[in-house]
């Protein structure tokens, strides 16, 4: 299976691809980093035994008007989850668009559990 890559500055010397893979660690290391988040949420019962993987909680597709990211977090317990979320969808959007340099069509973040640190 051939990994999809976005063209950032196609030129006549060359092109800069950049990776799902990538963006996915970007995203990933955003939402990490992020006040509230506990760990990353993957969606089968084996990513449940590695607490931290850093892109198991991401999916990024590409859409005509820029990616497409769902985020899987688990937030601290005692928060305001939707403060949290809001403040990830914020961190995560900025840091993608800075470094990635594409457009983010949609981010969805879920809140996949509620769990102390």
């Amino acid at each position: 299976m051939e990994r999809e890559h976005y063209d950032v500055t196609p030129s006549p010397l060359g092109r800069i691809a950049i990776s799902n893979e990538a963006i996915a660690q970007i995203v990933g290391h955003a939402a990490a980093e992020s006040y509230g988040v506990v760990a990353l949420a993957g969606r089968s019962r084996w990513s449940r035994l590695v607490p931290w993987g850093i892109k198991k909680g991401v999916d990024v597709a590409r859409r005509a008007d820029g990616l497409e990211i769902e985020l899987r977090v688990v937030i601290e317990n005692g928060l305001k989850l939707a403060e949290v979320a809001t403040a990830v969808r914020s961190r995560v959007l900025y840091e993608v668009e800075r470094m990635v340099g594409i457009p983010v069509a949609s981010l969805e973040v879920h809140i996949e559990g509620v769990r102390g640190r």
